[in-house]
């Protein structure tokens, strides 16, 4: 619209076809530049939130192996099984809220997770077979602790708003340049406002999936969620 503007008050000659090969050969360099990005961000967005869900799948698995493991050790891990399921259940209403509207960000790693590795460090095996489930019991709780921590250090860091910014800028200059030579009419309007929604939904996944436990595209609670279930049983 603002190109359609320009057109109104520029003088004729500002509206030749040499000065219109001319922006359009800027235009046409701009708006290759802004695709690569775009491309590059929705790239790496998707990435990031591909990371996410993989990393609460593996770690709702390693929550049910390790309750598993605890379950063959003996009734001396009722405690342990406890720890676990409380901070599962804990996680997950934290993480997801009831009405899965969800939280706009992933809580940071509470001390349940320490209170269970002091619980499994206090254990006191009584043959080989103990003693090599203790281990194993250990060395999942470790991985877990440390998959949380990795997802809520990925959580923290949001898109590149400087990069965004310049996005949008270099976008609004390819589309002012295509409103400068072309006639106002009602078709031509709606063919740029399509145009701009097109873009600007490919911004809005971007943001949205740098933000995976909140909005359209928020990774799903089922993992956790049946991980949860299986626990104590």
């Amino acid at each position: 619209m603002l190109g359609l503007a320009l057109r109104s008050v520029l003088p004729p000659p500002h509206l030749s076809a040499d000065t219109k090969d001319a922006v359009r050969m800027g235009a046409g360099l701009v708006g290759t530049m802004a695709a690569l990005v775009l491309g590059l961000l929705v790239a790496s967005a998707k990435s990031s939130y591909d990371q996410q869900r993989n990393e609460m799948t593996d770690m709702s698995s390693k929550i049910v192996v390790l309750d598993r493991v605890l379950s063959h050790y003996g009734p001396e891990t009722k405690e342990a099984r406890d720890v676990l399921r409380n901070t599962a259940t804990r996680v997950l209403d934290q993480t997801w809220s009831k009405d899965n509207t969800g939280h706009s960000r992933l809580a940071p790693p509470s001390a349940g997770g320490e209170v269970l590795y002091e619980k499994l460090e206090a254990l006191s095996p009584r043959d080989e077979t103990q003693r090599s489930l203790k281990a194993q019991a250990l060395t999942i709780a470790i991985a877990i602790g440390q998959t949380r921590w990795l997802m809520y250090a990925q959580t923290v860091e949001p898109v590149s708003v400087p990069m965004l910014v310049v996005l949008i800028l270099w976008l609004t200059t390819t589309f002012v340049s295509f409103g400068l030579f072309a006639p106002a009419n009602l078709t031509v309007a709606a063919s740029y406002f399509v145009s701009a929604l097109a873009v600007s939904s490919a911004i809005l996944l971007i943001m949205d999936m740098y933000s995976p436990y909140v909005g359209l595209l928020h990774i799903s609670s089922a993992t956790l969620r049946a991980a949860v279930a299986q626990l104590g049983k």
